[in-house]
């Protein structure tokens, strides 16, 4: 029996890009440049450039990313914008967070202690549903506008 004769009793199932799925990328987006616009006005009083939390790094915005604090991007903590900030690509992805210097600015933001506050919230569940999405992704673009403006 060649491969090719052998037919399979169930087909494989891909995942889809389900609405909820494309819901779920597209406030996303808008979470992340939301996130980059924060950063970017907090740290240099502009919209264009940036710092990167970890490394200080002065960044264009295109080149700055939403990186999170805590690792995973569970619902839990993947829209937390105490947990997300303006990270430059080379911390975010080369250095997987740059996570010593990231905890060192996580204090000096929000105090001693907070990290571990923050590094529990992963362990809390949650769910989002359709019209959840729908609203963080009205709520975010709204936020974006005022940033803008």
């Amino acid at each position: 029996m060649t491969r090719q004769s052998i037919k399979r009793k169930t087909p494989i199932r891909r995942k889809k890009n389900t609405p909820y799925a494309r819901l779920k990328g597209d406030v996303w987006e808008a979470f992340s440049q939301f996130i980059r616009l924060r950063d970017c006005l907090f740290t240099t009083r502009t919209t264009t450039k940036g710092k990167c939390i970890s490394c200080d790094k002065p960044c264009d915005f295109s080149q700055l990313q939403a990186g999170h604090f805590v690792p995973g991007r569970t619902n839990n903590i993947l829209f937390d914008e105490e947990i997300v900030h303006a990270q430059c690509s080379y911390c975010n992805n080369v250095l997987e967070g740059n996570h010593h210097n990231y905890r060192k600015a996580i204090l000096d933001l929000y105090g001693n202690g907070y990290d571990e506050v923050l590094q529990q919230r992963r362990y809390v569940y949650k769910e989002f549903t359709i019209s959840d999405l729908e609203e963080l992704l009205k709520d975010y673009k709204q936020r974006i506008s005022e940033l803008q403006h």
